[in-house]
């Protein structure tokens, strides 16, 4: 799982104080509209009466201005609508709060009296066998499940070991192994259901708090239910 980055103040722009007063005393190092209009009635006062600006001159520099008019108004528009593309995230992040997702993850959470499901995805007909290992890398279950052809294969774990005994709760860590009808092995990547309890923003976007196995980015998610 990935870490969420400690900027969620700096991301929403509440930087403090005193960032906002260095901004204030800074002074901006481009021209503005306002600028080239002063250059250019200081140009037509100080010309050369026998050698008046050419017109195509003129149409030059107005064409200039036109264009630096138009990416500061297009760098409005682009910054109003990444702050509207930002919000519209944290609001469908906000929606799965409660919700269990399917993210890829080696981990398991196995709550009090609960049990722990999720999926790999098969190449083709064959046996899957699941193992799954406490926090001193010991393994406490063996699950086999059969893969008729090519596809995701559900496994489902109660919480007990391989005598019966219903474990502690807390993270357990899983692995996956394909073998085909040939016999060999293939080892597959595992994703887990958990259930999100919050949504956080970060440098990178956005991530969802998962309880019992930490954060996982948004983009991760594979289905929601």
């Amino acid at each position: 799982m990935s870490t969420v980055s400690n900027d969620v103040y700096s991301s929403l722009g509440l930087t403090g104080a005193s960032n906002s007063s260095s901004k204030s005393t800074s002074k901006s190092d481009t021209l503005s509209q306002a600028d080239f209009l002063k250059l250019m009635t200081e140009q037509l006062q100080h010309q050369d009466p026998l050698k008046p600006m050419d017109n195509s001159q003129m149409v030059s520099q107005m064409a200039q201005l036109s264009t630096v008019q138009g990416i500061g108004d297009l760098n409005t528009t682009v910054t109003g609508l990444s702050s509207s593309l930002g919000a519209d995230q944290i609001l469908r992040a906000s929606t799965l709060v409660g919700h269990s997702v399917l993210v890829p993850s080696p981990n398991l959470a196995l709550a009090d009296g609960g049990h722990a499901t999720g999926v790999v995805a098969a190449p083709g007909a064959g046996t899957v066998n699941f193992t799954i290992t406490d926090a001193n890398g010991n393994a406490v279950k063996q699950i086999t499940a059969k893969a008729s052809d090519a596809g995701e294969v559900a496994f489902d774990w109660d919480g007990t070991d391989a005598y019966g005994t219903r474990l502690a709760s807390g993270k357990y860590s899983i692995s996956a192994t394909y073998t085909d009808s040939s016999g060999t092995d293939t080892d597959l990547s595992t994703y887990v259901k958990a259930t999100v309890e919050s949504a956080t923003v970060g440098s990178d976007g956005i991530y969802l708090d998962l309880t019992g196995l930490g954060t996982a980015p948004l983009a991760n998610v594979l289905r929601v239910s």
